[in-house]
């Protein structure tokens, strides 16, 4: 596909997306309206809606409603022609009953809000080995949702199973408990209860047993990929593969579009937020960002609460100032976040030193 530009007034595009069509419209550098058109959700309708905006003048940029969503393919396709993509939230609730809802209104709102300089974010670029990791945890996540569940559905069913079946497993620990289920035979009259709950069990735990041999798999593929991308990552005291694949989905292929390490601790939401009145002069908790994030840096502050020494001394000065638990998690969360951030921006030539792993006050 070309990048040809064209002479003529600057515009300013915005893009309402869905699974079937996208909405475009273009406006001009003083936001009054020109054009919008439909196009259909597929490679020759991205490369139709980017000449057909172009034709209405310098196109500067074009903002796009879901780029993690219906709009990923279309933001991939803008960029690699050259064309500066911005993240455009959907309006909140509030603003939505206020205002008209349409898919020329909501495109032409796009545009406005990059032209005005509300809409800001650049896009994750999803082409890079961070995507492949992405789609390769939600499989495992749903694996280990699975197994959990069948677990818990084995358990259920021990409790009210009969007693001669329930003794035989009572001292067993999964693994156990799993390979003993799996060879149950429980013949062929299934109308005696007995029988119909062995059966059962033993279902699930060969379920349990294939779920295991698919997590195993999926590990062994995405271990390498997070070597390749984030060494550093994986060095910090802390950070396992799960907690890495995490923060490296929440980035993205292209971290650098995250302005500082302030603005990675706000996707996180580990930001602290005022939170003071009156005489008193504190902050809170930022209940807002990527609540998975969030939980991988809650993760790594708990390992090290718990086998880093040095984290261990700083809970202890600071308990003994009067601060509450959950703001010296807090503290720490801060701390950290710092630190995946440089290393998810860097490379560095040498391990991370073990010196850094606290904060020093």
């Amino acid at each position: 596909m070309t990048s040809m530009t064209h002479d003529g007034p600057q515009i300013t595009g915005g893009v309402d997306t869905h699974g079937v069509t996208h909405h475009a419209a273009v406006i001009d550098s003083v936001g009054r309206h020109l054009a919008d058109r439909e196009f259909p959700a597929r490679i020759s309708g991205y490369r139709e809606l980017l000449d057909w905006m172009r034709s209405h003048g310098t196109l500067t940029a074009v903002g796009v409603e879901g780029t993690g969503a219906y709009g990923a393919e279309l933001a991939r396709v803008l960029t690699a022609a050259g064309v500066s993509v911005v993240e455009v939230d959907r309006p909140d609730r509030k603003t939505r009953r206020l205002q008209d809802k349409s898919d020329p209104i909501d495109a032409y709102a796009a545009a406005t809000a990059v032209l005005s300089g509300r809409a800001t974010g650049t896009p994750k670029s999803r082409d890079g080995v961070v995507e492949a990791v992405r789609v390769l945890r939600i499989a495992r996540r749903s694996a280990v949702k699975t197994r959990t569940q069948a677990m818990n559905q084995i358990r259920g069913l021990l409790v009210s199973a009969p007693a001669v079946l329930r003794e035989q497993v009572t001292a067993l620990d999964r693994t156990a408990l799993i390979h003993t289920l799996t060879r149950l035979r429980p013949g062929d009259d299934l109308t005696r209860p007995l029988a119909a709950t062995r059966a059962a069990l033993r279902r699930l735990a060969r379920r349990h047993q294939t779920i295991d041999t698919e997590i195993a798999e999926l590990d062994a593929e995405i271990a390498p990929l997070l070597q390749q991308t984030a060494p550093a990552l994986l060095e910090l005291f802390g950070v396992g593969p799960e907690t890495a694949g995490q923060l490296l989905a929440s980035a993205g292929d292209n971290p650098e579009r995250m302005r500082s390490e302030g603005a990675f601790a706000h996707l996180a939401g580990v930001a602290p937020i005022p939170a003071s009145s009156g005489r008193t002069h504190r902050h809170r908790l930022n209940r807002g960002g990527d609540r998975a994030a969030n939980n991988a840096l809650h993760t790594i502050v708990l390992v090290r609460m718990r086998y880093d020494e040095r984290t261990r001394t700083y809970v202890t000065r600071r308990t003994k100032e009067g601060l509450p638990k959950k703001d010296i998690m807090r503290c720490l969360k801060r701390f950290v976040a710092r630190e995946i951030y440089h290393a998810l921006t860097h490379t560095p030539t040498k391990g991370i030193s073990q010196n850094n792993l606290t904060p020093a006050a």
